[in-house]
């Protein structure tokens, strides 16, 4: 069994890649074999928690003693103990602490010497141990030991027979017992990788969704044991990784939260990870150049997509100047260069679409978006064209040919006109446009200027319409693909903002009308400048539904227009402010995040000073275990509200290499603003 059943439908928009050749070295396997790594727990936990191996925090934090005055504590109950213990042992303070051995001792045993000494001692012994133990605890012995000798962790207990993951269990229950001997053996040995439990699990849940597809998937896993159920391009890991990935729970850990005091005591020192439970939402990330944006975020998650993709469970499209390199060309099945003569695929510059008002909605969205603030009346004036242009020739206008015609080339309209002279429909079409063309506000004019940016000798080859050559097309996420696409940023900046916006339109399309959703679609736009639009916002809101997200990075806040800055904050579900940004841009955030009441304590110390000798011995005393001198503390408690984040704290108490992220999975459940260390 090759498939599952998720890659049926559309496969005329693009080709099935060529098969790359296999990885040049699997990834190092986690400590302890590929069967240590399923078998250690992943409890649930809050979103965007790395449940590899995750032990919860209690929720609040302990009281704790400061080491030297814990330390000097031990020290002086100990030499008590040790005093009082001399002070019985050589009878000074009397032997009235021996009456318990001669209480529980028979009277015979006084005249045997050798049992007498024996009793004796083992009495000394509990003693003495007593003592021991109960100046311990009052010295807070234990506590030193788990805060400085305790090193350690116990290892997980191991599983229950009949429950241990590399068993294939849920196999073993359906009766499949042949398929997972040779699963779990293919485990033991490591020749079944982290890519392949996954892969093979997707296959299983989609049999048991589909019994007829029972007997395929046991002849595949019979036949070709850990390669079953293979990914279209018979690929079964990335030739490199660079995070932590767990495909268990389809997780890439990008850091850890900070142990800083606005993070929550339960989340600090916590892994952080990304998942399609929180990316479903869609993550908006903000930071200057060189802040880490895409080594710590969009290239793990890219890489992280990548692998679900290979497991049959995610499509993705990555999208990214020329040279960004998110990951090496081998981790993709399609590789996108626009305006670079090697490669391998065209744009569809119409998304795939047959309808004529389809097409034009997302071309109108690519080439006016960010201009006007609706861009239907753009919309039908393009609609008014292509639909008697495909009507007359079988296919929508290439680039030249849907210039010509916006800007009112007369030879060119001419011979539409006469093209579809017999279709009264198309006409009626040709008319409505030729009137708007006479009015002074015609969007036609505006449209052409724009189409322009495209009608460029370096794209001469992209956008063609005429069946030539291979087309990729959004439309394909229905299929476990994954796609890069490479913009020229450098010598056609507009034009690479142009097709950023296109892809942005066509995939948020694609995604919320394609029939099958099993797999999780995801657009990640390394730099969303100037891609933002009125239209893309409230298609962003509506990809929860649909199993998709998109993943947007900017520079800062400014290069999406003003009046749409907030709404595009609401829009996404994950919002990540990295080190450096503006006060401008925190204040958004700020203001995202609201409020919160915490609780503030205000201590007065007043020093206290005694003419008793006795008291001034004391205070001295505890001067000398504590360190601090005497005091009488006033301490008042009051709730206030406070920010969660304030702009100047975005601004300037966020350190270089660590960012503040908050998330929400698809469930709605929440995880507050997070200081997070994206170099751990």
């Amino acid at each position: 069994m090759d498939t599952d059943g998720t890659y049926e439908a559309r496969r005329s928009h693009v080709e099935k890649p060529p098969v790359p050749p296999p990885p040049r070295h699997a990834p190092a396997p986690a400590t302890g074999g590929t069967a240590q790594w399923l078998r250690t727990p992943r409890p649930a936990a809050e979103p965007g928690v790395w449940r590899f191996g995750h032990r919860p925090r209690p929720a609040e934090e302990p009281e704790t003693v400061p080491a030297r005055r814990l330390f000097a504590g031990a020290v002086i109950t100990l030499l008590s103990g040790w005093l009082l213990w001399s002070l019985l042992w050589n009878g000074y303070l009397g032997h009235y602490w021996l009456w318990p051995l001669l209480v529980l001792t028979p009277d015979e045993w006084r005249t045997q010497p050798g049992t007498w000494a024996t009793a004796s001692y083992v009495y000394y012994a509990v003693v003495g141990g007593g003592l021991l133990v109960f100046f311990a605890r009052i010295g807070h012995v234990p506590e030193i030991w788990r805060r400085y000798a305790k090193k350690k962790d116990a290892p997980p207990p191991p599983p229950p027979p009949g429950a241990d993951p590399v068993d294939w269990p849920e196999l073993r229950e359906a009766g499949l017992t042949e398929a997972a001997a040779r699963l779990a053996e293919a485990t033991r040995s490591g020749a079944l990788r982290d890519v392949d439990y996954a892969r093979i699990r997707r296959a299983w849940q989609g049999v048991r969704t589909h019994p007829e597809r029972l007997a395929a998937f046991t002849d595949a896993v019979r036949a070709q044991g850990p390669a079953a159920c293979a990914h279209p391009s018979g690929v079964r890991d990335l030739p490199v990784r660079t995070a932590a990935h767990d495909l268990a729970t389809a997780q890439v850990r990008i850091g850890t939260a900070a142990d800083h005091p606005r993070n929550p005591y339960s989340r600090r020192t916590t892994g952080v990870a990304l998942g399609p439970d929180v990316l479903g939402t869609s993550l908006l990330a903000v930071g200057p150049a060189g802040s880490g944006k895409t080594v710590r975020l969009t290239r793990p998650v890219t890489e992280s997509l990548c692998l679900q993709a290979l497991a049959n469970r995610a499509a993705v499209v990555a999208v990214s100047a020329q040279g960004t390199a998110l990951a090496p060309d081998e981790a993709f099945d399609v590789v996108v260069r626009v305006g670079r003569p090697d490669s391998t695929h065209d744009l569809d510059l119409y998304g795939g679409a047959d309808d004529p008002d389809e097409a034009a909605r997302m071309l109108a969205e690519a080439l006016v978006g960010d201009l006007v603030p609706d861009s239907r009346r753009a919309a039908t004036a393009l609609a008014q064209l292509i639909g008697p242009y495909r009507a007359a020739h079988g296919h929508f206008p290439a680039v030249p040919e849907l210039r010509e015609l916006l800007g009112g080339a007369p030879k060119a309209l001419a011979e539409l006109r006469e093209a579809v002279a017999g279709d009264p429909a198309q006409l009626r079409e040709l008319d409505a446009r030729q009137r708007q063309a006479e009015r002074g506000d015609d969007v036609g004019m505006l449209l052409a200027e724009r189409i322009a940016f495209l009608d460029r000798p370096a794209f001469a080859r992209f956008f063609r319409t005429d069946g030539v050559g291979r087309r990729f097309s959004p439309r394909a996420i229905e299929h476990p693909l994954r796609v890069r696409v490479d913009l020229p940023e450098r010598g056609h900046a507009e034009a690479s903002r142009i097709v950023a916006r296109l892809l942005l339109a066509q995939f948020t399309e694609a995604a919320l009308t394609r029939a099958d959703r099993s797999l999780f679609a995801c657009l990640v736009l390394d730099d969303a400048t100037y891609t933002v639009t009125a239209d893309s916002v409230r298609a962003i809101q509506r990809l929860r539904s649909a199993h998709a997200g998109v993943v947007l990075a900017l520079r800062t806040l400014e290069d999406v227009p003003e009046a749409l800055r907030g709404p595009l904050l609401g829009a996404v579900g994950c919002r990540m402010a990295f080190a450096g940004i503006g006060s401008w841009d925190g204040g958004r955030f700020a203001e995202t995040w609201g409020t919160e009441w915490v609780q503030t304590r205000d201590v007065t110390n007043r020093q206290i000073i005694s003419d008793e000798p006795l008291t001034k011995a004391l205070h001295f005393l505890r001067r000398l275990v504590t360190g601090r001198a005497a005091t009488a503390e006033a301490v008042t408690v009051r709730e206030v509200e406070r920010q969660r984040w304030s702009a100047s704290d975005l601004a300037h108490a966020v350190p270089a290499g660590h960012a503040v992220l908050s998330l929400t999975d698809v469930r709605g459940e929440h995880a507050p603003p997070l200081l997070v260390d994206l170099k751990t």
